[in-house]
This record gives C-alpha cells, structure tokens and sequence, in this order.
C-alpha cells in the first residue's frame, strides 16, 4: 500500500485581484507550504466560513485574529466566532521572474498590521 503526501507538497497559485497589493500585484505567483499554523504578520491561504481567502494573518488590539488585505480598499476580516481554517503560507513570490522569500513562522515587522 502507497501512502500519498502530495497534501504536504509545495504548490503555486496566481494572484488574481489587487486586494495584496503592491507586495503581491495581480497575475503574480504565489508557492505556499501547507500548514496549519504561522506567526502573525505571515501571509497566508485561508478559509473562513467556506470562503478562500489570501491575506496576512494579524491581531487587534484585543488579540482577536483577522486577515488583512494590503490593499485599503478592502477591510479587515475578522476571525472571531467563525469556522477559521489555515490551508497553508505564502514562503514564495515571482513576478516576471523576481523572485522574493517569506518565512511565514518568524514575525515580519517590515510591514504594521492594521
């Protein structure tokens, strides 16, 4: 009997909206490592409620969780009292072969969370 890890394999995605910009610009491509945990500040692949999302997971003032879009023009999710799933984070990006690194379990203080 073979047991299949491919759930445990890198895979890439394209961005395909502005809510991350200008660190994930549309059509860019995004590697995500799936996991179930990350640091606050990470960017990651999430679901809430059913719906998937692509974010950077934070905290209020109070400790409560969200995902936030980059982008102001879109707000804030908040985590508390709903089905909250991390389907993985975000350790790669390339645009027209640009290529940056992310270390989703160590906090990244580069950018403030709202």
């Amino acid at each position: 009997m073979t047991q299949d890890c491919s759930y445990n394999e890198l895979h890439a995605l394209q961005v395909m909206d502005d809510s991350m910009e200008p660190e994930f610009p549309k059509d860019c491509i995004i590697v995500i490592e799936p996991s179930e945990v990350c640091s606050e500040g990470a960017y990651i692949i999430a679901t809430v409620d059913g719906e998937r999302w692509f974010r950077r997971f934070g905290r209020d003032r109070d400790g409560q969780g969200k995902l936030i879009a980059l982008n102001g023009l879109y707000p804030p999710i908040p985590l508390e009292g709903t089905r909250f799933q991390i389907e993985g984070c975000i350790v790669q990006r390339n645009i027209r072969r640009k290529i940056k690194h992310y270390n989703p379990y160590q906090p990244d203080n580069s950018t403030a969370l709202s």
